[in-house]
């Protein structure tokens, strides 16, 4: 072990220049929380052939363990929800399935939620306990309750926090159901996303209380960080303040398409001239608008045995399809299943190049019981409800 002290003044001072490290309580927060003990056992850094290398904490020398933990990066500590470093060997490969997000997101997002002395936040999705233990130095531990699903994740982030002298209210759950034995919280913050936000945070949330969470499909882009204050009459309105990226809440994640691509749209029913470019789902807006539009669609890549550029959109629930292929820049359709999938998220991005292609803080958002709704503002074919899960 070292003393990491230098570092962590480090990082505070280059979150303080990229303008995300405001106050000068979570300044003292980030000087004084070691984030190496938050990796333990150890983390997968990227290896050749889209392989992880694992680096364990016992295994490393203690300053280049250290140059790890405090890079400004992302750290993977968990791959297919149950390899970590420590029983891994030589590089693997694997779906990371938990990680130390990189400092910047952990701390802009914890600025943003406007805690004052004395606030109870609930926290859903523990991960490695790093923002937890953030909160817990703000806030103290007695005002803060942390929600992590995968039994495994949560003993280790108690552990950690445990040796960074915190003893909070660490549940391990099912973080969509939150914890009901203490509410109502002050604030609700979500290291995890979800295609919309559970009515059960809302529920837990005072009035005037804040809840900041990632909204979106579950395309690994395209989603937003939704900010919303609760009301007196139980519903809660905001906007989509930033781009943000999280993995999927475990509850709410799907099985990657795969097989054969070209069986799943071998019989369209219709076939057509598209007239927007389905590339322009490669774009953060354009994908979080699509998937409005269409909640329940999924886009894949691929390319055909000639080496053209397919793209796909599939819809499992409603066993639907959208198939785009290009000829000299101009892309067909072919679309098939009860729901067409491209139709509704046309007219969609037609409306928004119409509109002058508004980014996605113009989004609203406001909460029901029954329904969230989506809108942009002045904007009438720019409007989306779902219903809450």
């Amino acid at each position: 072990m070292i003393d990491t002290t230098p570092q962590r003044r480090a990082l505070a001072g280059r979150l303080a220049q990229a303008g995300v490290l405001v106050s000068p309580r979570w300044r003292a927060a980030v000087e004084n929380v070691p984030r190496e003990l938050f990796l333990h056992p150890g983390v997968f850094l990227p290896a050749e052939g889209g392989r992880w290398r694992p680096v364990t904490a016992a295994g490393t020398d203690p300053v280049e363990w250290a140059r790890i933990a405090y890079r400004d990066e992302s750290l993977t500590t968990q791959l297919d929800g149950e390899l970590t470093a420590d029983r891994a060997g030589d590089p693997v490969t694997g779906s990371p399935t938990s990680s130390s997000t990189t400092p910047v997101t952990v701390v802009d997002m914890i600025e943003k939620l406007k805690v004052e002395d004395g606030h109870r936040v609930l926290e859903i999705g523990t991960g490695t306990g790093y923002s937890a233990a953030l909160m817990c130095f703000r806030l103290g531990e007695d005002n803060v309750t942390t929600i992590e699903v995968d039994p495994d994740v949560s003993a280790r982030a108690d552990a950690a926090l445990e040796a960074a002298g915190f003893s909070t209210w660490t549940v391990t759950g099912d973080g969509l159901l939150g914890h009901p034995h203490r509410a109502p919280y002050d604030r609700v913050i979500a290291t995890c996303a979800v295609r919309r936000i559970p009515y059960s945070w809302i529920r837990q949330t005072k009035p005037g209380g804040i809840v900041l969470a990632t909204v979106g499909g579950s395309w690994q882009y395209g989603t937003g960080l939704a900010k919303v204050t609760v009301s007196g009459d139980g519903t809660a309105e905001g906007r989509i303040i930033d781009r943000s990226s999280f993995m999927q809440a475990r509850s709410q994640s799907e099985v990657p398409i795969a097989g054969d691509l070209s069986a799943r749209t071998a019989y369209a029913d219709s076939e057509r001239k598209s007239q927007v470019s389905p590339l322009l789902l490669e774009d953060w807006m354009p994908a979080f608008l699509a998937q409005l539009a269409a909640p329940g669609a999924r886009f894949t890549r691929a390319t055909s045995p000639a080496g053209a550029r397919l793209l796909h959109l599939f819809d499992p629930d409603r066993e639907s399809f959208a198939s785009f292929t290009e000829n000299e820049g101009t892309w067909t359709v072919r679309q098939g299943g009860p729901v067409a999938l491209w139709d509704a998220i046309e007219r969609t991005l037609t409306a928004w190049l119409d509109a002058d292609s508004p980014c996605i803080t113009a989004v609203r958002l406001h909460i029901t019981q029954a329904t969230h709704t989506y809108w942009i503002d002045g904007h009438p074919p720019l409007r989306w409800q779902h219903r809450l899960l």
